[in-house]
């Protein structure tokens, strides 16, 4: 099954970890009440809008497992943006996953669309920032993301994940470039680095190229040795870069020659398996989603499209919502859609209120189009 080979568990030792900067709290997704840990970093007051990393566990382990052995903090602390580590859902056999092209029901997608929705309405997120990266299953889902989620996610980051086949090539449809950064190591006994045809794993110098070709980069790496700093990690590592794609994107793979199904840099050392120490994976990671905003990376059509600023008032709402708008042309259409997507108003209408009283409480998305098929998205709540 190839769930099985996603699997992925360690012993936590004693660890420092500042428990009041990190809230534990669920939300309401497709039925379901879904659990995450967020780190708020101590420099964070809400004042500026600030970055957003979703930080997804491997399978069989979890959100709080996923936080230790990633070891973001120091740098959430110093470059002020917070993490979410959020967790799956139990498969069959009652083992934490993300459903990552393995065809099971839940929406996973949804719930993570849903997370940032949430966090955004507590904390000043900047939502032209907003990364995703994992472990294993949470490298694969962070694959996904950019494939299925490239509207909101900026760009990705996969440490021993991948791409299986029934997502390469048909299920994957990025509306824009999408920044990706690979680590993976020769050596990776669980997520092999040449792919598994059985488990229906993709090569990951073929994920590689994928990216490249999808973005349009140049298909020849700019190519580095990472100095081997670390001489008893058993393992060393190459960089390659490929660049001056679509917009600016890039593709990075870093290949630990030797390394195996593990985050470089970690401060934990799983048994029998090589991890090395030559970088600090949660540190290139930054500095990889560091140089990405959503608005670059999005092509100029598509940003005319959306130049139609609107204010909606009270927010949130009982029964009425009034729409402000930056111009004089009225408004020739309002879609309204609940948080898993689905239109419950839709109005043809030049009048700048909506009745919402038919609503039940909850989060909501309007979209209004003007005559000039301007567009504009705002978030509301209905209480």
């Amino acid at each position: 099954m190839k769930k099985q080979l996603l699997a992925f568990t360690f012993l936590i030792s004693a660890f420092s970890f500042h428990a009041q900067t990190t809230i534990v709290d669920s939300i309401l997704s497709g039925g379901i009440y879904r659990n995450y840990r967020l780190y708020v970093p101590a420099i964070y007051n809400g004042a500026t809008a600030r970055p957003l990393i979703i930080n997804l566990h491997g399978y069989t382990s979890n959100a709080l497992q996923q936080q230790f052995y990633s070891n973001f903090e120091p740098i959430a602390d110093t470059a002020n943006f917070l993490m979410v580590y959020p967790n799956g859902t139990k498969d069959g056999t009652g083992t934490t996953f993300w459903n990552a092209g393995f065809g099971a029901s839940v929406n996973d997608i949804g719930f993570l669309s849903n997370l940032i929705d949430s966090l955004d309405l507590t904390y000043n997120i900047n939502l032209n920032r907003v990364y995703s990266t994992g472990m294993s299953n949470g490298g694969f889902m962070s694959h996904t993301l950019a494939c299925e989620l490239s509207n909101r996610i900026t760009a990705i980051a996969s440490v021993t994940g991948g791409i299986f086949t029934t997502q390469y090539g048909t299920l994957c449809h990025p509306t824009r470039p999408v920044p990706v950064m690979q680590i993976h190591g020769t050596a990776d006994a669980t997520v092999p680095y040449a792919g598994n045809v059985s488990q229906g794993m993709v090569p990951i110098d073929s994920v590689v190229k994928y990216w490249v070709t999808k973005n349009n980069c140049n298909p020849t790496a700019a190519f580095s040795n990472v100095p081997n700093v670390s001489t008893t990690d058993n393992c060393t590592a190459e960089h390659y870069v490929y660049s001056v794609g679509n917009l600016g994107s890039t593709v990075e793979l870093y290949k630990i020659i030797g390394g195996g199904h593990s985050w470089p840099g970690s401060p934990f050392n799983i048994a029998g398996v090589n991890t090395n120490q030559d970088f600090k994976a949660s540190k290139e990671i930054w500095r990889f989603f560091n140089q990405y905003n959503l608005a670059s990376l999005t092509n100029v059509a598509d940003i005319e499209k959306q130049n139609l600023a609107i204010s909606i008032f009270p927010n949130p709402a009982h029964s009425v919502l009034h729409i402000r708008m930056n111009n004089e042309a009225s408004l020739e259409n309002i879609t309204i859609t609940d948080v898993l997507g689905k239109v419950v108003l839709s109005e043809t209408t030049n009048l700048n209120t909506i009745n919402i009283e038919s609503l039940q409480a909850g989060i909501y998305f309007l979209t209004a189009k003007n005559k000039t098929n301007q567009i504009a998205n705002v978030k509301f709540i209905k209480d």
